[in-house]
């Protein structure tokens, strides 16, 4: 049983992405404004995204920095790599679980508001 156990353990390392990536979770922004800004820098440079991010007016813009900068460190303290080598293989926004929330109307009623959160990763490579 053991011996099936470790082989499974071995096979799943061996399949693993090598790339250096980052996750941000519960992130409190919905998975849509996060994607427009994903799909900026999706194949470009890391100089290149970094400075795309700084120059880009959106909400999501510092969070999906603050997210790049984390692969980039994880890349060049984990795996030796240098940063002006890396590119932005994928990057995805998945969506987190959604806070519930009502707010009061007329006559007794209520509305639903839906507080989304997001996933955000960044994948990098040489």
């Amino acid at each position: 049983m053991s011996k099936r156990i470790k082989e499974k353990a071995a096979k799943r390392e061996e399949r693993k992405d090598k790339r250096p990536k980052a996750v941000a979770k519960y992130v409190r922004m919905s998975p849509y404004k996060v994607r427009e800004v994903l799909s900026i820098i999706k194949g470009k440079s890391y100089a290149e995204a970094i400075a795309i991010l700084d120059a880009t007016p959106r909400a999501a813009a510092p969070v999906v920095k603050k997210v790049l900068e984390s692969a980039a460190a994880n890349a060049e303290h984990n795996l030796g790599m240098s940063k002006s080598d890396l590119k932005v293989a994928l990057a995805y926004c998945d969506g987190g679980p959604t806070l519930k929330r009502i707010m009061l109307r007329a006559r007794g009623s209520a509305d639903r508001i839906l507080k989304r959160t997001s996933h955000i990763t960044v994948v990098l490579d040489a």
